[in-house]
């Protein structure tokens, strides 16, 4: 098993040069939009990841294509890295710097540039947020259900190939972006994709771009597909004995084809902090989540079904929330569960995993990291989109003990090399980042790989997009 490596044993990259010609260039191209500020810099130079990397040399405030391409252009020119930074909610270390380089800020690029009601189709900046593009949405009566829990950047969100609690109903960025305006390594502006739902023309470079992380262009445009709003919501909780008897309902859900839109995992850590951090009342029993969407007759036979069966693994203390301000509410619980843990140990970084296993191996891999990080007496916390098999189990380590890191990540290979035996993968939505690098050789083989490398060498022969990210050159 090829681990991911703590931080202090990480190998040192030297930085590339980047020369005063290159800045003198930035600057009177982009004047005032150009910053060398150590603050500004060491704002894009870290996100949420326990990686600890030098800020990039520079940061760029792109606001148009036109932006991104002449600096991506002038980076070339000297060989300098460029790295795409959207919202900086990355957990794999995308986003940072490890060969030094130019930061380009696409948070200004944060225009809907059409919205198309009558195809289900949107097309917007990398900057604009899912948050922000639902609240713009509102009234055509669609929305966009990918949902990752932090409001992060769509740009960003088809770069790492995000999905979240909807995935087990509407599927993942890869399924719903359709089309992308790419600046290559070169500076080129190209267009992937089409708005029509299916196509057969020539390779599919826009599923090539979803995922690649930025090492393979800087996303400027994203075609999305939306959907109508739902005529009935109603989200649920109820609580179980343990996490197997939990997941052992999710299972027999998705096995029936109950349609469930959101079915989450939350252990009774996971439930104490977020009632500090929320001041909510909620059971510190471990915990599904739950919602569904439909027609009020289907929404009411789902939440039956799903109540007889829970019932059957011990599952008691339905509780229902039927206004949005209810459900709201009990979302915004879940999504803050990743910040509530760290108020309860100030101080303290998260080594989260990221597995998704298939359905019917999910109850076991749970069940074995819960025992696994108990026995080893680290802080932890489990949430999970466990519709479709992925569940995040989070370590709270102290980033001035060493011992504390070295031991979360010998329990996340634990967690890795058990989903892959099953046929599963470790990340199911993360991404590899610097992180998970030598786990995708042992999930992929080295052949697979070395394919990747060679794409990566065709369309970036400089290795100036994100270097260092998903594998080394």
């Amino acid at each position: 098993m090829n681990a991911a490596l703590p931080t202090h044993l990480m190998p040192h990259v030297d930085p590339r040069p980047v020369p005063a010609s290159l800045i003198d260039g930035l600057r009177v191209r982009f004047g005032d939009r150009l910053s060398l500020a150590a603050a500004v810099r060491e704002q894009h130079g870290r996100d949420e990841s326990p990686f600890a990397v030098r800020p990039p040399d520079a940061v760029v405030f792109c606001e148009s294509t036109t932006d991104v391409s002449d600096a991506v252009r002038l980076a070339a020119e000297h060989a300098v890295p460029v790295i795409a930074y959207g919202t900086g909610s990355s957990l794999e270390g995308h986003l940072l710097a490890v060969q030094g380089g130019i930061s380009l800020d696409v948070s200004r690029m944060d225009k809907i540039l059409k919205v198309s009601p009558e195809d289900l189709l949107v097309t917007v900046q990398p900057g604009v947020t899912r948050e922000q593009l639902n609240r713009e949405i509102r009234d055509t009566g669609l929305f966009f259900p990918i949902d990752p829990g932090a409001n992060a950047s769509l740009g960003g969100m088809a770069a790492t190939r995000a999905s979240g609690t909807n995935a087990v109903r509407y599927g993942t960025m890869r399924e719903n972006v359709l089309a992308l305006e790419v600046v290559t390594a070169s500076g080129e502006v190209i267009r992937t994709g089409t708005r029509a739902r299916k196509s057969s023309a020539g390779y599919d470079l826009t599923r090539l771009m979803v995922g690649s992380e930025g090492t393979l262009g800087v996303i400027t445009e994203v075609t999305l597909k939306l959907y109508p709003l739902p005529e009935a919501v109603s989200a649920a909780i109820c609580h179980f004995p343990d996490e197997g008897a939990a997941v052992a309902t999710t299972i027999q859900l998705i096995q029936l084809g109950v349609p469930i839109a959101r079915c989450e995992l939350l252990d009774a850590n996971a439930v104490t902090a977020v009632n500090r951090h929320a001041k909510l009342a909620l059971r510190e029993a471990t915990m599904l989540l739950m919602e569904f969407h439909g027609s009020p007759a289907s929404v009411a036979e789902q939440a039956q079904t799903v109540q007889e069966i829970a019932s059957e693994h011990g599952g008691e203390d339905f509780e229902w929330a039927t206004t949005p301000e209810e459900r709201s509410k009990l979302w915004a619980a879940r999504h803050q569960a990743y910040f509530a843990a760290m108020t309860m140990h100030p101080g303290c970084r998260t080594v989260t995993t990221d597995t998704c296993v298939p359905i019917s191996q999910l109850a076991d891999c749970v069940v074995a990291a819960k025992r696994e990080a108990q026995e080893a007496g680290l802080p932890h916390y489990i949430v999970g989109h466990v519709g479709d098999g992925n569940f995040h189990i989070a370590y709270l380590v102290n980033p001035d003990r060493p011992e504390e890191r070295d031991r979360a990540e010998a329990l996340n290979e634990r967690v890795v090399q058990r989903a892959i035996a099953c046929g599963g993968t470790c990340t199911g939505e993360h991404g590899i980042g610097l992180h998970k690098q030598g786990f995708l050789v042992d999930e992929t083989g080295a052949g697979t790989v070395e394919m990747m490398r060679l794409l990566k060498r065709a369309l970036d022969p400089k290795n100036i997009l994100n270097p260092g990210k998903i594998f080394a050159l």
